[in-house]
């Protein structure tokens, strides 16, 4: 059995920071990820600018000292319910440790931070060909999102500027 330990980042610890570039390049570094490491700018500045928002919660497991896995949520609102949200941003246990049920433990604190907060939804996106993320979801209670089956799934569309 894996020996885990859950924390709630603090990235003014340096050991909490260099733990999130680390699996943050790592994940950059794989396919469902990009490919392609962080850029020198966001290795340089990632953790300062975090650290000037308010809006941001990241989960970080450690397995004896080792960074296992991360989330990123920024929080955001729905006009609908009046209340806020979490988004999932990113997702990462480290290819290592793959297997050990970690991302069950991100969405377990990760909703316990949500109704903590009045939440009314957690949302996340995720590619259609990562299968395997998209069965861990599943198993974890997401779904594509609906008003109306008639009007079909919603859909998560991008412009780079």
């Amino acid at each position: 059995m894996l020996s885990i330990q859950t924390v709630l980042a603090d990235l003014t610890n340096k050991q909490h920071a260099d733990a999130y570039l680390d699996l943050m390049s790592h994940y950059a570094c794989d396919p469902m990820g990009g490919g392609e490491d962080l850029s020198p700018f966001a290795k340089e500045n990632l953790i300062s600018t975090l650290l000037t928002r308010n809006d941001v919660f990241i989960i970080l497991i450690f397995s004896d000292n080792k960074p296992a896995a991360l989330l990123t949520a920024i929080e955001g609102f729905s006009t609908f319910a009046c209340k806020p949200l979490f988004n999932i941003h990113d997702v990462v246990v480290h290819s290592d440790f793959r297997g050990n049920a970690l991302t069950k433990v991100l969405f377990n604190k990760i909703e316990e931070v949500a109704r903590q907060r009045n939440c009314c939804k957690i949302t996340l996106e995720v590619l259609s060909g990562n299968n395997i993320a998209c069965k861990a979801y599943q198993k974890l209670g997401f779904s594509d999102y609906q008003l109306d089956p008639e009007f079909g799934s919603a859909l998560f569309w991008a412009k780079k500027l």
